[in-house]
């Protein structure tokens, strides 16, 4: 079994998030051959990173913050990633880039794809993720999903209108496959 997690990277009260980090999760769990787990960013206070010892020196996540430790081991537990995020000034949320920074080995060699919403589907927040994850050697796949105008998708009291995410079922579906191809593809090479 491939095991995703699915992180969603806001952490604001209110905030839309929930909504397309359920979707996809549920959309995930109806592939064969895979588990997901939705990890929220909100269970994981971690403070800002400011250790004397980069996270690419520290071994077998021996973090010296004990929330960094246990965001470690369960970052260690997946095969492959989703990131949910908004666009925050063309860019992603603090508290996301803060979680990717705090530890490092745990993502390596690991697929991840992005679930992005926004005026412009979050395409600004996934271009600069893009760059962060490679660094932390991790393969982004080309797919991704873009939500533009979240707010179109909710009814007056704020719930998602019946069939919302209706639109983007296609394409996850073709999200989906890359991003459990690839995840075949590097579990098979890291048990090398």
């Amino acid at each position: 079994m491939l095991n995703i997690k699915i992180i969603l990277a806001s952490t604001r009260e209110g905030r839309f998030g929930e909504k397309p980090a359920t979707w996809i999760h549920e959309e995930t769990n109806k592939k064969d051959g895979v588990t997901a787990e939705l990890l929220d960013l909100k269970d994981y206070p971690l403070p800002f990173y400011n250790d004397m010892v980069t996270p690419s020196s520290i071994k077998d996540g021996a973090y010296s913050n004990e929330v960094a430790r246990n965001w470690a081991a369960k970052i260690k537990e997946a095969d492959a990633f989703i990131i949910v995020t908004p666009e925050y000034n063309h860019s992603m949320p603090g508290a996301l880039k803060n979680a990717l920074d705090s530890i490092y080995s745990e993502w390596s060699n690991k697929p991840v794809g992005f679930v992005a919403y926004g005026g412009v589907g979050g395409a600004r927040a996934v271009e600069h993720l893009r760059g962060v994850v490679i660094d932390l050697q991790m393969a982004p796949i080309s797919k991704a999903i873009h939500i533009v105008q979240p707010k179109d998708l909710l009814d007056e009291n704020g719930n998602l209108k019946p069939g919302a995410f209706n639109i983007y079922e296609k394409r996850a579906g073709i999200f989906l496959d890359q991003l459990i191809w690839w995840a075949n593809a590097l579990k098979a090479a890291r048990t090398k």
